[in-house]
């Protein structure tokens, strides 16, 4: 069977969309490098959520601005210490796991400051990773990972089942996952059943404190 998630008019991305689906409405929702406000406008205008975002790149903040978003210019690393326990339902880092120095360090505070966070990444144990380096030899590079070695801002090669390993070694739970592959827009999707992390191309993470 074919999972399909849809959203708006088809306008949210389709990794996106499924995260939407996981969120309640009326929560208040950190999003962790939030890009130009996507998911979090989504949020705001179709879940009301109570919404506040961080990211890096001055354009993207004048974008999500524009959207009428709350969101701040800074280092997600460094603004996640600025909140108090709890405050937040839900955190979410999107596809930028990858590219956190510390990535044990920034889940405990996702989920200090948050009850539940949302982890998604692009799968570096797909298929078609591994045949480019079993043939050619040298480092992959798709459609999710477009970068070469010199110029990637990757500094981290995850996939689904370190993802699993590790959040186990670091005493957290994970409450529901799913492993996609979208279109060459990412508009479209499927949720991956079988052999998921040969298969998928992306992993999407709820988390929490153990019970």
């Amino acid at each position: 069977m074919v999972h399909i998630v849809k959203s708006e008019s088809n306008k949210l991305r389709y990794d996106l969309g499924l995260i939407a689906s996981w969120i309640e409405p009326g929560s208040k929702v950190l999003g962790l490098g939030c890009g130009d406000g996507e998911l979090l406008y989504f949020l705001k205008t179709q879940k009301q959520v109570k919404e506040t975002g961080v990211e890096i790149q001055e354009s993207k903040v004048a974008e999500c601005i524009e959207k009428g978003l709350s969101v701040i210019q800074g280092d997600i690393n460094e603004e996640v210490e600025d909140y108090k326990d709890n405050t937040f339902d839900y955190v979410i880092l999107s596809q930028t796991l990858q590219q956190v120095y510390e990535p044990s360090k920034l889940i405990r505070s996702m989920l200090r400051i948050g009850k539940k966070g949302v982890v998604s990444f692009p799968n570096f144990s797909h298929w078609k990773a591994r045949v480019q380096l079993l043939v050619t030899g040298y480092a992959p590079v798709t459609k999710q990972l477009p970068y070469k070695w010199h110029d990637t801002p990757n500094i981290r090669v995850i996939t689904i089942k370190d993802f699993r390993k590790f959040i186990k070694e670091i005493s957290y739970a994970i409450i529901k996952e799913a492993e996609i592959n979208t279109d060459s827009q990412d508009k479209r999707g499927r949720i991956v059943k079988f052999l998921p992390a040969l298969r998928a191309t992306y992993g999407i993470f709820l988390i929490g404190k153990r019970l």
